[in-house]
């Protein structure tokens, strides 16, 4: 089923109401999100498209369950991330949440595979490093070390290794901020098929409003606030977007 029918369905991965956090400075408290309802559907890709400080990451850590919020309820699926206790979360975040991040966070001295292996292991239904790999156009570089891959080849094997257990959905924040337009392009496509293919919900945080066409909807953040949502009747190819 695809993304449009899901919703049409209603098939909620995420519910989110009333979510606010406000984080103390000093004598300063600085509201990070005010107010957001928001529901996220199975196999959707959407963009969370803002400049910076309009509460993107903080958005998107609270749904991934690295954050809590001040005020407000999340729910993914039978999950009460708002309610849940640490060790909760840290099982929540380790079976059901894929993270990719600006930067790679790859571990040195670890070879492709082992970095992904590492997930693997602990993961309850996982891929194997290979097949992670070769989903992201790697298999040829399994026993390749990071400082022996390019930077768009180590975001590549940091995808893998968040789509290798299988997670229900891959929250993305900046995943080609370090990468020229030209590199990136390519790692949004892997995105793009990993979506398309594997049926992974998706999420991707970016300021750079072309990366947005590729989207089923785009979600505008605003000073803490919901400030538009847009549906794209006509999806472009990541291969087609420049920037």
């Amino acid at each position: 089923m695809d993304a449009v029918a899901a919703k049409a369905a209603g098939q909620v991965v995420f519910h989110a109401e009333g979510l606010s956090k406000t984080y103390r400075m000093g004598e300063v408290e600085v509201k990070a999100l005010d107010g957001v309802d928001l529901d996220l559907y199975q196999g959707e890709f959407v963009v969370l498209l803002g400049p910076s400080g309009s509460g993107k990451s903080t958005l998107l850590n609270i749904l991934g369950g690295l954050d809590f919020a001040t005020a407000g309820t999340v729910l993914c699926g039978e999950h009460n991330l708002t309610a849940a206790s640490e060790a909760e979360l840290t099982a929540f975040r380790r079976h059901q949440v894929g993270f990719v991040f600006q930067f790679y966070n790859l571990i040195p001295s670890l070879t492709a595979r082992e970095n992904i292996a590492i997930v693997t292991e602990i993961a309850e239904k996982p891929m194997t490093p290979e097949e992670a790999l070769a989903l992201v156009g790697l298999g040829q570089r399994l026993d390749h070390f990071p400082a022996q891959l390019s930077g768009g080849e180590q975001q590549r094997v940091a995808i893998a290794r968040a789509i290798a257990k299988r997670p229900q959905v891959l929250l993305c924040d900046e995943p080609t901020g370090a990468l020229d337009s030209q590199t990136g392009v390519l790692v949004l496509e892997v995105l793009e098929r990993i979506n398309r293919e594997v049926g992974t919900t998706t999420v991707v945080i970016t300021h750079n409003a072309d990366i947005a066409r590729m989207a089923h909807r785009v979600i505008q953040l605003r000073d803490g606030k919901i400030g538009e949502i847009a549906i794209n009747q006509q999806r472009v190819p990541a291969r087609e977007l420049q920037w």
